[in-house]
């Protein structure tokens, strides 16, 4: 893949959402419980080597292949549950639980199928740890780079890991993924509430994986 491509993927939950178009469901996709899997340095590092597979492979594998192989390993290091709540704000509370649910599956599958779309191939790309800072809160904040070939700067990517997995992604360490879609997801809310929102997220998976 091109370093610009990998560039607009990272942090690839903040692109922006597409025009509203209702599209056919997906097969479920709902995120996982949590599960021990060591430090937050494990768990940075674990995701960048399931990801940095699936872009050596991407090609034999294909857009639906390399959402199938990106799905758990996601799902183990990104507590996309949590972070679909966060991302929602405070009218997460109104929903009902039937609600939550429909919401935190479109969440997740459009998540896995944004990154099977654009991580779609390698260019010697690889992933240095650079620090960890505990957080006042219990939080950890996981300090990484990309380095790019061909003698680009590298990029800075920060992750927010709490209770072992992934709640947050900062681009050149600063910018949130949360924060930057809050306001995109508030709108979408607006005009019709959780099945407005998961429509629009299962719309946009659903062109993602159609290639």
């Amino acid at each position: 893949m091109t370093t610009r491509r990998l560039l607009l993927a990272l942090p690839v939950l903040a692109a922006p959402l597409a025009a509203p178009m209702v599209a056919p469901m997906l097969a479920p996709l709902a995120p996982r419980p949590a599960a021990a899997q060591g430090s937050p340095a494990q768990v940075v590092e674990g995701f960048h080597a399931a990801l940095l597979g699936v872009m050596r492979d991407a090609q034999r594998l294909g857009v639906r292949g390399r959402f199938e192989r990106l799905a758990p390993a996601m799902g183990q290091a990104f507590d996309l549950a949590a972070m679909t709540r966060i991302s929602v704000g405070p009218p997460w509370n109104t929903f009902s639980p039937p609600e939550q649910q429909a919401l935190a599956e479109a969440f997740a599958r459009w998540s896995v199928a944004t990154y099977a779309a654009r991580f779609d191939g390698f260019s010697g790309e690889s992933f240095a740890t650079q620090g960890v800072q505990a957080l006042p809160n219990g939080d950890a904040l996981v300090r990484t780079v990309l380095n790019r070939p061909g003698g680009q700067e590298p990029v800075v990517l920060s992750y927010l890991v709490r209770g072992g997995r992934i709640v947050d992604i900062y681009l050149t360490g600063t910018i949130s993924e949360l924060a930057s879609r809050r306001s995109e997801f508030t709108g979408l809310v607006r005009e019709g509430g959780a099945a407005r929102l998961a429509a629009e997220l299962n719309s946009r998976a659903q062109r993602l994986l159609a290639g």
